[in-house]
């Protein structure tokens, strides 16, 4: 298979967002509306490589660039929990050939990415893509990191999966009058976004006109939804974003609750009627966002979903960057604090 690596002028670029929603590999968060307007709110910037065989893309990779004082840097962030690699399904039927398809391409991926001499370079690559084997052999390393995806297509199966407490909790939520709203309201998302940070460190996102701008125009192309669990009296005690494309996997990309409400199952409840509102708009599954070991991670278990294998792929960092980001640690620590 001869494959031709090219950056894509901003005309082609409705042809790759079909090719992404097309692949298992694909997301939203490779898609060129929602890097557009990522780019614009973090001050960033993104091009396209595509892999192009015979006319039609196979594979490629979108890099969502960050300038800095040790040169550029490719790597995921809050709000691009994915930024890897997509490949389309090889259509020869001889595991050796797909394989051999497969190679080439990330030969091709890899030796673009490493002529471009960035700082550092991350790349996380969403399951089913899990053969790391060619990146390794030139000298990449592959961390794994997990994921858990909720299955929507059949969900009276899976509410037999939910754990019982979480069932109780949703059923006691329904009794109690809470409701669920899927509209605009981002000021009551960013107060309860803004109250989880302060209760549990959790990150601010953005800040917050950055942040509404971010959701008004992906609101406005259809790409961000926002879920409200609510009081009988309206007020939102739990809230949820989630990035909903043209691919058949959507992303929750932020939860947040009013501390106060903790206790009364409204977290559970949300996000149940919201895997409910998306299994009816026609998606498969519902990526929860990370499954590292911890209580928020034991309350997406809770769900029945199923554990999903990624990779985050690295290329050794430029020499400047690693004395920089050495010297400047002590610093971000503070800043944390």
């Amino acid at each position: 298979m001869n494959v031709e690596p090219r950056i894509l002028d901003e005309a082609e670029y409705d042809g790759w967002d079909r090719f992404v929603a097309s692949c298992p590999t694909g997301s939203v968060y490779i898609c060129t509306k929602y890097l557009d307007v990522l780019a614009r709110m973090t001050e960033c910037r993104f091009r396209v490589l595509a892999l192009i065989a015979n006319g039609k893309y196979v594979g490629g990779v979108a890099l969502f660039e960050r300038s800095t004082r040790w040169g550029w840097i490719l790597e995921p962030r809050l709000l691009l929990q994915y930024n890897g690699f997509v490949l389309a399904d090889s259509e020869s039927k001889y595991p050796s050939q797909r394989a051999s398809n497969t190679i080439k391409i990330i030969d091709e991926v890899a030796a673009y990415i490493e002529s471009q001499a960035y700082a550092k370079t991350l790349l996380k690559c969403r399951w089913p893509f899990v053969d790391v084997r060619a990146f390794l052999q030139r000298g990449w390393q592959a961390i794994p990191s997990y994921t858990y995806m909720v299955p929507l297509s059949d969900l009276e199966r899976q509410w037999d999966l939910v754990d019982r407490n979480l069932k109780r909790l949703i059923r006691r939520s329904e009794n109690e009058g809470l409701s669920v709203s899927v509209d605009e309201d981002f000021e009551s998302f960013y107060r309860l976004h803004e109250e989880t940070h302060y209760r549990k460190g959790a990150p601010i996102y953005l800040p917050r006109n950055k942040f509404s701008d971010y959701f008004k125009e992906l609101h406005g192309q259809g790409i961000a939804k926002l879920f409200h669990a609510r009081l009988p009296d309206g007020k939102s005690i739990a809230a949820q974003l989630v990035l909903a494309g043209d691919h058949p996997v959507c992303e929750t990309v932020s939860a947040c609750a009013d501390g106060q409400y903790l206790k009364t199952g409204a977290n559970a409840f949300l996000r149940w009627k919201a895997f409910e509102h998306l299994a009816a708009l026609g998606y498969t599954h519902n990526d929860l966002t990370d499954a590292s070991l911890n209580s928020v991670t034991r309350f997406k278990s809770q769900f029945g979903g199923d554990l999903r294998l990624c990779f985050v792929l690295s290329y050794p960092s430029t020499r400047r960057y690693r004395w920089g980001s050495r010297l400047t640690a002590p610093v971000r620590a503070l800043r944390r604090r």
